[in-house]
């Protein structure tokens, strides 16, 4: 995908580990519907692809991770009736079945603090600025600030961040317990690249089963969650047994 005046979203990969780049860096990365359209299929993409384990969500440029939707691209919505029914770029993140770290850099504003919410890490340079801002606009927002920011700083946190639209900084971020990785300024790329290999080193179907098991914790009850897991975990030793059944075919004794 090449760069236009309303951005775009490029996917790579190397090896196990994609990145899924939003690339807008004049405009600090703000997104478009163009460049919301391209999420989905770079999420896709990545879903479909058997060598990626682990997918990185990085900004272009060195000022920002993402400053939120262009609003002059939101005037484009003819009437409340498009903007409901509107490609939304959220979804598809949350739809990822690999893990998804987000390496935060400068801004990460609205629409930017909700894609970096929707990952399942965060890795934050301590320069990087947050907010969600959309109540100063008359807005509640619509991408899952609430719902993440509850669920992971708890509900006074995340009425404070979101009715006062306040910006908020790493440490600030780490300290609620928003961020799991603080690195200095310029670290959050190769460490988040480090990370990723790490996990990447691992079963993908053991990590993608980490992944469903944590995220179903959050809408399960007890019971439900360990039956859950139990079920997960009978798919590892199924592809186990798959293993042990292909080496035996192929004469592998070991």
């Amino acid at each position: 995908m090449t760069q236009d005046t309303d951005g775009s979203v490029d996917f790579t990969h190397d090896g196990h580990v994609a990145e899924i780049t939003l690339n807008r860096p004049a405009k600090h990365n703000a997104l478009t519907p163009q460049m919301y359209r391209q999420i989905g299929q770079c999420c896709a993409e990545a879903n479909e692809t058997a060598a990626v384990h682990v997918v990185i969500f990085r900004g272009a440029g060195d000022r920002a991770f993402c400053a939120g939707s262009d609003i002059k691209a939101l005037e484009g919505y003819e009437d409340f009736w498009a903007w409901r029914n509107r490609l939304d770029y959220i979804p598809p993140i949350l739809s990822l079945r690999k893990p998804a770290i987000a390496a935060v850099k400068g801004w990460a504003l609205g629409g930017g603090l909700e894609i970096a919410l929707a990952c399942d890490l965060r890795v934050v340079a301590r320069s990087a600025i947050f907010a969600a801002p959309e109540v100063r606009l008359g807005w509640n927002g619509a991408g899952g600030a609430a719902q993440h920011l509850t669920r992971m700083c708890g509900q006074g946190q995340a009425m404070r961040l979101l009715l006062t639209g306040d910006r908020f900084d790493a440490e600030e971020a780490a300290r609620i317990g928003m961020v799991e990785y603080l690195v200095a300024p310029g670290e959050e790329l190769d460490s988040a690249r480090a990370i990723a290999g790490q996990i990447a080193g691992h079963a993908p179907h053991a990590t993608q089963g980490v992944k469903a098991a944590v995220r179903g914790a959050m809408d399960l009850s007890l019971e439900q969650g360990l039956r859950n897991e139990n079920e997960l975990m009978s798919l590892c030793f199924a592809k186990a047994e798959q293993a042990k059944m292909r080496a035996r075919q192929s004469g592998d004794t070991r």
